[in-house]
């Protein structure tokens, strides 16, 4: 009998050696699907910047269009008109990512006192309830904070009006004032829960060891934390401060583009939605593709110096670079 299968078990490591796939070439077919969306998505996109070297018209073959060169690019600066509305969107643009700049200990300061809860039921309900925003719209948003902050039937409103009789009432949404605080404070409440998952996974990866000898040594919990988990999680919260700072001129549309009112327009109207106002949104009323799309160029630029400056600061100060 063992004569008989002594053959059949060699025959079969044969085969599975023959048809074994390499570790390093199963790693890249993992990771394949998503270079592809990265190509089809970030990368293939980029052709489209052409369009600022012509003046493109709607219904037009771009061949049929002017062609410019770095006309728009230079308008930008040259412009009065043009560099005063630029700087004002800028002004806005680094005035909010400098507030949400500020904000970025708070989801780790969240995350930590979670992970400090010991009943897993309330911990369970704290990081749902924290964690649903993120996947509301800014729509939803926007009718929530109408709500609550409308001149006419906003509980607010309504509220001060009960409590004073002689109150008046402000039009919290239409106001200038304080804008940009505003905006942050929505932006914190979406994003906070989703924002504290990474660091809640960082602090799940502490060595308990660690936790367990500080018991011994009679180290309260606030010690541990402070001397346990706060390092245990810094290397990871620098890496999402510095490509949050390599992001700084990247705040988005939908935010603002749903706040935005003719009051407020003048604070509010950060790089890309004035990209969206001057390309799309106007785009039939003298602006075009074009400009708005030479100022698309020109931010991603800014993004791409920004974020191997960080990397190089990051790799003389820390000795870990983050690309």
């Amino acid at each position: 009998m063992n004569s008989i299968n002594i053959p059949v078990i060699t025959y079969e490591k044969s085969i599975r050696r023959r048809f074994t796939i390499p570790a390093n070439i199963k790693l890249f077919l993992m990771v394949l699907p998503f270079m592809v969306l990265t190509f089809l998505f970030s990368y293939l996109p980029i052709y489209g910047w052409v369009y600022a070297l012509f003046d493109f018209k709607p219904g037009l073959k771009l061949s049929e269009c002017k062609y410019m060169g770095l006309y728009f690019f230079k308008i930008l600066f040259s412009d009065p008109i043009t560099s005063a509305e630029t700087i004002r969107v800028l002004r806005n643009t680094f005035a909010i990512s400098f507030l949400n700049l500020l904000t970025t200990p708070i989801p780790v300061i969240f995350a930590i006192f979670l992970t400090e809860i010991r009943n897993k039921r309330l911990k369970k309900v704290i990081q749902t309830l924290t964690t649903i925003p993120n996947f509301l719209s800014w729509i939803l948003v926007y009718s929530f904070a109408f709500a609550m902050f409308s001149v006419d039937d906003g509980f607010i409103n309504r509220l001060l009006m009960s409590l004073n009789p002689n109150y008046t009432p402000v039009n919290f949404l239409a106001s200038s004032d304080h804008v940009w605080l505003t905006q942050t404070a929505y932006g914190l409440w979406k994003g906070m829960g989703w924002s504290a998952i990474i660091y809640l996974s960082a602090i799940a990866f502490i060595d308990s060891e660690q936790y367990e000898a500080a018991i011994i040594d009679g180290a309260g919990r606030f010690r541990m934390m402070w001397h346990i988990t706060v390092p245990g999680i810094l290397s990871t919260f620098f890496v999402i401060l510095l490509l949050t700072v390599a992001n700084l001129v990247n705040n988005g549309v939908g935010q603002y583009y749903v706040f935005m009112n003719a009051m407020n327009k003048d604070y509010i109207e950060v790089l890309d939605l004035y990209v969206y106002n001057v390309g799309i949104r106007n785009g039939m009323m003298g602006f075009n593709y074009s400009f708005a799309t030479a100022i698309g160029v020109l931010k991603s630029v800014v993004s791409v110096v920004l974020l191997f400056t960080i990397n190089y600061i990051s790799d003389k100060v820390r000795h870990e670079k983050i690309i």
